[in-house]
């Protein structure tokens, strides 16, 4: 059976993220590289809302994922050869942080309406609701 890579830092996991593991499942067994919280501070600016053990906990109990293993912002040849990489699946917003043979990505176009993005600014919108109501503000 065929390994496959999925690449991710589900800061706050969504349903994209489940069809896109869905996905990569069909095509053998689903390695999860979790990208480590200090490297989403490095490189995206921002603490994860969950940390890296909760997130991997997550994800072990999601039966589409077979294992989880840490990870760099960067994933190349080298990552797939630790972890005896057959395949990398990954959502159409690839970017740089992929470095690997271009043979061996298989790019799923992402669920539409849905993005860890689009949950943050909803739930800031939502708090910022609370707030208000609570503080007597319209």
């Amino acid at each position: 059976m065929k390994r496959i890579l999925v690449d991710m830092s589900v800061t706050l996991i969504h349903h994209g993220h489940i069809r896109l593991l869905k996905r990569a499942k069909e095509l053998g067994t689903v390695v999860v590289a979790l990208t480590k919280d200090e490297e989403v501070f490095k490189h995206k600016g921002y603490h994860p809302e969950l940390e890296y053990k909760d997130r991997k906990e997550i994800l072990e109990a999601i039966r589409y994922v077979d294992e989880v293993v840490p990870s760099n912002w960067i994933i190349d040849d080298k990552v797939l050869e630790k972890h005896q990489i057959d395949l990398v699946v990954h959502g159409d917003d690839v970017a740089e942080s992929m470095r690997v043979n271009p043979k061996v990505l298989v790019i799923f176009p992402r669920t539409e309406g849905i993005s860890t993005y689009l949950l943050r600014k909803r739930m800031l919108d939502a708090s910022m609701r609370i707030f208000q109501r609570e503080n007597g503000q319209r």
